[in-house]
Formats: structure tokens, sequence, C-alpha cells
């Protein structure tokens, strides 16, 4: 399997390479040059184990990986989950959850982060070279990413968070891993400013090249390619459960990388009948595929802080697709966003795996609060988003899937808003507590981000920023 950039230049690469490049040089971002039609395996991986299911889905489009080193990779990634099916599927009320917080920092990203950080380990002893990973996060990205690479010889990683525009627990749970491979950074800004600040660093090639950066952010083709896998096993367990011919997926969303991975497993075969995608007040994506307008705005605070982005780095593999594979089109809308803002399309050029919808603070409590008092079973913030807008696509002999993206221990003041009593709690959390923490506040500025990296990998600590 080669990949090649959705910008249309360079030459194709290997699984390995496209990994470790992480961004395309010309700016673009990797997708495989085809994907592979998986329709008569469907029957046979139905009954897999979760790792096993990962290993079919994965070796087709690793295949420069000897199998004996996927395996094991697998095996070590989701070995460390806490439920002995990685990602089970939960019936409640009329909905079937797919829980994806079972991993080490109770949040979907766990699922790839874990297999990516073995994947790099591998491949940096293989050949002998070292990383330098620089991420944007908005909340789960940095600590699971953290958790998936710290104490690792050969690889560093520096987090650019917004300061202050994440919860508590997602703050703590980066700034407590004092592992000296580990650089927390608070910008005083917003996500998409951390995000367009590793844009730019990955667009200065003298330095990338310099400083060997890489990327654990979903532009990283093998962050959706493990995200794959779980609606797969998902839908069998669902298949197995009601004998549905086709199920739905309401998946809660920021940065399209989550249900972008739901489209490459229904462009694999996967009888998934609509990809419900659901925004909070962040609403560009819901907005674009209800009117075919693409327009960005400020970021809105909101209670589902990790949704709280406009200019979603994954919606231009999607573009790509849509453009027939054009790269010029391509390059020549992703100019006319970043130029004027907006971009507009005839609806009808909208694919139709998709339907959306927005929930917004109001419907996210109310939701958190309905299935507490007649389920009692706890929604995290985002979750709930994806549940309020899966009830508005609900369809008879068609079951629901809805992702379950965080532990609701997470969010924790976020229920007791939304229930009155303080009920969400996990021992992961609570252990937190007091732990020492470690970060440095820096402005969002791509050199000032730089400076500092160029000053950490040099082991020139003095004048590298401020702790806090």
């Amino acid at each position: 399997m080669r990949y090649v950039s959705t910008r249309g230049e360079g030459s194709s690469l290997s699984f390995k390479e496209t990994i470790l490049t992480g961004l395309a040089r010309d700016g673009g971002l990797f997708l495989p040059e085809e994907i592979p039609d998986v329709s008569d395996k469907l029957e046979s991986w139905s009954v897999m184990t979760y790792s096993d299911l990962a290993f079919e889905i994965m070796s087709l489009y690793a295949d420069d990986l000897p199998d004996s080193a996927l395996r094991a990779i697998i095996d070590k990634s989701y070995g460390v989950f806490r439920h002995e099916e990685v990602t089970p599927v939960v019936s409640v009320g009329p909905l079937h959850i797919l829980e994806l917080f079972h991993g080490p920092t109770l949040a979907f990203k766990d699922v790839a982060l874990q297999f990516l950080g073995n994947l790099f380990e591998y491949v940096l002893e293989e050949n002998g070279n070292e990383m330098n990973i620089v991420a944007a996060t908005s909340g789960d990205t940095g600590s699971a990413a953290i958790y998936g690479v710290r104490g690792r010889d050969r690889i560093r990683i520096f987090v650019l968070h917004p300061n202050g525009r994440v919860s508590d627990v997602q703050e703590r749970q980066m700034t407590s891993v004092l592992d000296d491979n580990v650089f927390n950074l608070g910008v005083t800004g917003t996500f998409d400013d951390c995000q367009n600040i590793v844009k730019e660093l990955f667009g200065d090639l003298d330095f990338r090249d310099k400083y060997k950066l890489g990327a654990v952010n979903s532009i990283n083709w093998a962050r959706v390619l493990a995200q794959v896998v779980y609606y797969f096993y998902a839908a069998f367990r669902v298949q197995e459960k009601t004998g549905a011919e086709k199920v739905r997926f309401a998946v809660p969303t920021g940065n399209f990388g989550d249900i972008f991975a739901g489209y490459i497993a229904r462009q694999m075969g996967l009888p998934i009948d609509k990809l419900v995608l659901a925004t909070n007040e962040n609403d560009i994506l819901s907005r674009y595929f209800n009117t075919g307008e693409y327009t960005l705005g400020e970021v809105a605070p909101t209670l589902s802080p990790s949704m709280d982005i406009q200019l979603a780095s994954n919606f231009e593999r999607y573009l790509y697709y849509l453009s027939g594979k054009d790269s010029a089109k391509l390059k020549e809308w992703m100019t006319t966003v970043k130029d004027k803002g907006t971009l507009k399309f005839d609806p009808v050029q909208c694919d139709d795996s998709f339907v959306a919808g927005r929930g917004d603070t109001e419907m996210t409590i109310a939701t958190i609060k309905e299935y507490w008092q007649e389920y009692a079973y706890l929604l995290d913030p985002h979750t709930a988003v994806g549940v309020a807008v899966a009830a508005q696509f609900m369809k008879e002999d068609v079951p629901m899937i809805a992702l379950a993206t965080a532990h609701p221990a997470k969010f924790g003041d976020a229920i007791k808003h939304a229930t009155g009593e303080d009920i969400a709690h996990h021992e992961l959390i609570e252990e937190l507590a007091g732990l020492p923490t470690r970060k440095e506040i820096a402005a969002a500025d791509s050199q000032v981000i730089a400076d500092f990296i160029r000053c950490k990998i040099e082991a020139n600590a003095a004048g590298c920023g401020h702790s806090a």
C-alpha cells in the first residue's frame, strides 16, 4: 500500500514513511492510494476478538510491517486497556453506546495513541533515528499522546494546549507527567491557534528536518487507521445482537478525525447506513453538511471543550474525495478558506454518507440528566452532544450506535451541573489530586514555540520558557 498527499505533490510513500512524516511536505494530508473493499470478509471478521480484527484491518494498510511485528504492537497497545473487549458496546435506552474510554487516560484517543506510540518505538529502533513530536490538543489528544510515549527512548513530545480552555482534569493528566521527554506548553490562545502553530512548524521544512519533527495529531494517518477498527467491531456486536443489516453511528466531532475513520470503514464495505455528525455551538461542520457553507467563526467555549474547534484539519481528507481526488481543485478550496474564511458548496456535492446536527449546551445538560434519571447511565458532555443529535436521526430497524468518547469523571463539574449530584468519579482521576505538575506558558506565536523546542532539544534549558 502506498500513500499520497491530498495536495498532489511529491512521490508516494510506504506506510512506515507515511507515519514518520505525519504532515506531507506540501502541506497536505496522506491517504492510501486505494481503499480496499472487504465486503467478502465481513462474515469471517465478525467473530474475531478486537486484537485479531485490528490485525486484519491494519495489515491491509501496513504491508511493510512484518506480521509478527504488527501483531506484537497491537497486543501491547490493547493489553493496557481495562476491558477485555477493549471497546465494548452496551445497550442504553434507545441506543447502543460504544465505550471508547477504557484506556490509560479514559478517552477515545487512547485507542489510536497507544498503537501509535508503540508503532513509533518499533520503527525508530529499526532505523536508529529519533523523533520530536509536536502536537496540538483541545484536551484529550495531549494526555493520550503523552501516555503513549512517556519515558520512551528516541522520542520527545511537545504538547500545545489552549491555556485555561481545557478541563482541569485534562490539564492535570498532561502536566502531572514529569518524564524528561515530556514538555507541556499552555498557549495563550485557542486550539485553532495551537493547531496552526503546529502546521507552521511542519511547513518550515528546514526546521522540521533538522529537529526531526513527528506528528501524533490526527493528521497522522495511523491515528485514523486505528480508529477504523472500532467501527467494524461495534457494528458486528450490534448486528449480532439485533440481526440488523445496517447500522448508524452518531459521532461527536470537532476535528473530523473520528468520524472520518467511520467514513473509511463505510468505503471499505462496512454496512453503515449513515454517519451522524454531531457538533456543539462550534458548528462549522454541521452547517456545512446542512447548507453547503463552510465558514469559519470565533471559537465558543462550551461544556465539551475537546470539540471547541473551527478549522477541522481532517476535513481536507474528506474534501479530497469530494473533489474526485482532484488535488488542484482541493488546493484551490483550501486556499479560499485560508484567504477568505469561507467556502460555499452546492449541497448536492455533499456526500450522502453523512447527516448532521447541533447539540448546544442546553441540550447537552438535558441529555446528561435524562440518561442518568431514565437509565442510570452517565454520559460525558461530548458523548451527550452525540446522543442529543442521534435522537434527531433515529430510524426504525436501523440501530443507532453512539460513540462514548470519554469517561464522565473527566468532566465532573459538567456532570454535577447537569445532574445536581457529585457522581462522576474514577480512581485514575482521583489519583491525580495533589500530584506535582509542570508546564510552560507561551504566546500563540510559532517563532516562540520554535525557539522553545530548539532550546529543549539542544539541552540548553536556560531561557527556554517559564514553568508554571
